[in-house]
């Protein structure tokens, strides 16, 4: 692994465990071994790497999720394998996302403010909901394919806090069921 993949990586699961403000660069040094010159000499700066870290999980995220529905199929049924996708995270049944500790995008952007690092939280977000959308263009609902999108979103976004803020691990499922009907 090159050096500014292993701070990348060694910087998002400390992140993703204690917070981005929590973390100091010394930790992720002492974690991967680099020296502080080669950190910065590829990031330039703490913020820089912290960009890197969410574009890196923004990928791996978005990989996991979008194979995880296309597999299932279309339409429909790609639609509910997302809450399927969500049930196995909750219950660290995906080893590439590491064990569930929330939504790394929600709690990256509350450290934040009118920062780069909230563009590219929200991006994450726009980026699920238009894929979302892409897999309901065959569905039939009374609501529009982009009112329809963005009630999927809610329902997947709030099972997440759920899962992570109430501990209810089971928040996937009934979400699922909750979409079933604004499907039907």
């Amino acid at each position: 692994m090159s050096k500014p993949d292993l701070l990348i990586h060694t910087a998002f699961k400390l992140f993703y465990e204690h917070g981005i403000h929590a973390v100091g660069i010394n930790t992720i040094l002492s974690e991967t071994g680099v020296a502080k010159k080669t950190l910065y000499r590829h990031f330039g700066s703490k913020e820089a790497l912290v960009e890197a870290v969410l574009i890196y999980r923004d990928q791996i995220f978005m990989d996991w999720l979008t194979s995880r529905m296309l597999a299932a199929g279309e339409g429909k049924v790609a639609i509910l394998a997302l809450f399927d996708a969500l049930d196995d995270w909750f219950h660290d049944r995906v080893d590439v996302l590491l064990p569930f500790k929330g939504c790394f995008f929600i709690k990256a952007n509350g450290e934040f403010s009118n920062h780069a690092v909230n563009a590219l939280c929200q991006k994450h977000k726009q980026n699920i909901t238009s894929f979302i959308q892409a897999n309901l263009i065959d569905c039939s609902s009374e609501l529009s394919v982009a009112e329809l999108a963005q009630s999927i979103s809610v329902l997947k976004e709030g099972a997440i806090s759920q899962a992570y803020v109430a501990g209810d691990l089971d928040a996937a499922k009934r979400a699922k069921a909750m979409a079933v009907t604004l499907l039907d």
